[in-house]
């Protein structure tokens, strides 16, 4: 299994508004880099959910539903979508501040290119998200 990150700004699409839904289609990706993960995502990859601009922190996780696909907004047959689900709710957010003062966290992608909206996790980032969440 993978681990990853998504972005969203909670205004647009909120960890609480996944929940409610339970799942959606991660669409509107325009970015190359990020199309590269969107198409390593194996359905059953677990996905921290970032709410960036506000609040700017780790708030939740999700699992890949379906695997990459045409994006249905767009008629650019070379953007891609994943389907997520939510799972699990941290049991305490984990800021920005927080990750970037963590040094076990230091070449994480969040922290050395920030603006990326699909982002690859390591296993042992994984581990410390989850620590400092209190989430087992």
């Amino acid at each position: 299994m993978n681990f990853w990150l998504v972005k969203s700004e909670p205004s647009v699409y909120s960890w609480d508004q996944l929940v409610a839904d339970r799942t959606t289609s991660w669409t509107g990706v325009r970015n190359y880099a990020a199309r590269l993960h969107l198409r390593g995502m194996k359905k059953g990859d677990q996905v921290l959910y970032y709410h960036s601009n506000e609040g700017m922190e780790i708030v939740g996780i999700a699992r890949v539903l379906r695997e990459n696909y045409p994006d249905p907004t767009t008629s650019d047959e070379r953007w891609i979508a994943v389907d997520l689900e939510a799972y699990k709710r941290l049991k305490e957010p984990v800021s920005l501040e927080q990750i970037k003062s963590d040094t076990r966290l230091k070449d994480m992608a969040l922290v050395r290119i920030g603006r990326l909206s699909v982002q690859p996790v390591t296993a042992q980032e994984w581990k410390v998200i989850l620590s400092l969440s209190g989430t087992k």
